[in-house]
């Protein structure tokens, strides 16, 4: 009977310790989170390189939205392994989020990218920029590659966005051979908006006018 008791109370305080650390994992992920995004609002306004904490060795660089996924993540300079636990990471070497060019971006399959698992093509990613210039996407491919496949990484003449993260997503081991890569390009207004985007520069194109006169 008191081995029955003790090992009631081993198993309580082992529960314990396993909620106590769960707890705090996830409080350590909400202070993560607004700290990212407080660095985000001061890179808008304006500042540069702005470390989420002291000792970061990254920074916000974008920010990426899945509209039909409702999902939104702050994308970080670098994409190392300590960068990726906060989130996606820009990849060095290709194009920023604002330039001309193949704009790379990483996160892991089983926090942040889980989330193209959901996407489907003509699915719209939005990114903004550092500089606050709103870049709309539409996914025109997705590919599974070996991960020392390097074509996903290469330049191009115009503007590209890629997400790369592990694969499968249901793996039980993380970091296997292969990578799952969706391909956006710069989304075309829709035809149904074309008529409003006119109306509204001839309407700021006349009140500039009166404006001036």
């Amino acid at each position: 009977m008191r081995v029955r008791f003790l090992m009631i109370g081993l198993l309580s305080l082992g529960g314990a310790g396993l909620f106590g650390n769960g707890v705090y994992i996830y409080a350590k992920a909400r202070l993560a989170q607004f700290l990212l995004q407080r660095a985000w609002t001061k890179t808008l306004r304006g500042e540069k390189d702005v470390k989420p904490w002291k000792w970061a060795d990254t920074w916000p660089v974008a920010k990426i939205e899945f509209p039909e996924q409702h999902q939104r993540f702050i994308v970080l300079s670098g994409a190392s392994g300590r960068t990726m636990a906060f989130g996606p990471g820009h990849v060095d070497g290709t194009a920023d989020p604002d330039e001309t060019g193949n704009c790379v971006i990483s996160a892991h399959r089983d926090t942040q990218f889980a989330v193209l698992q959901q996407v489907q093509l003509g699915d719209e990613i939005v990114m903004q920029t550092r500089h606050g210039k709103t870049i709309h996407y539409r996914v025109r491919a997705m590919r599974v590659v070996r991960s020392r496949d390097v074509s996903i990484l290469a330049n191009s003449n115009g503007r590209r966005l890629t997400l790369i993260t592990c694969y499968p997503f249901d793996a039980i081991r993380p970091g296997g051979d292969l990578r799952y890569a969706v391909m956006a390009a710069p989304a075309p207004i829709r035809p149904d908006l074309r008529s409003q985007v006119s109306d509204l520069s001839h309407t700021l194109s006349h009140q500039a006018g009166l404006g001036g006169g």
